[in-house]
């Protein structure tokens, strides 16, 4: 599990720093939000592989988080 927990991680702060980008209405938020998406769509992927509850969950986090980052990029941020 060091890869789930290592990309956990990844994810949490890679969305705190897309939070920070938009808060203060950065040109390059749009840009961290697509890579934002990247990294909880690729964490999503590792949490899937194990059985375990609170994986499951945050696998859904994950990719739920990913299609808000997303849907945020294509807004121009």
């Amino acid at each position: 599990m060091a890869e789930c927990i290592r990309l956990d991680r990844d994810c949490a702060e890679a969305c705190w720093g897309a939070a920070a980008w938009m808060s203060r209405d950065s040109q390059f938020a749009a840009d961290l939000c697509r890579l934002c998406a990247e990294v909880c769509d690729a964490c999503g992927a590792e949490c899937e592989k194990h059985e375990v509850e609170h994986c499951k969950r945050c696998a859904e986090e994950c990719h739920r988080c990913a299609d808000e980052c997303r849907q945020m990029a294509g807004a121009g941020v």
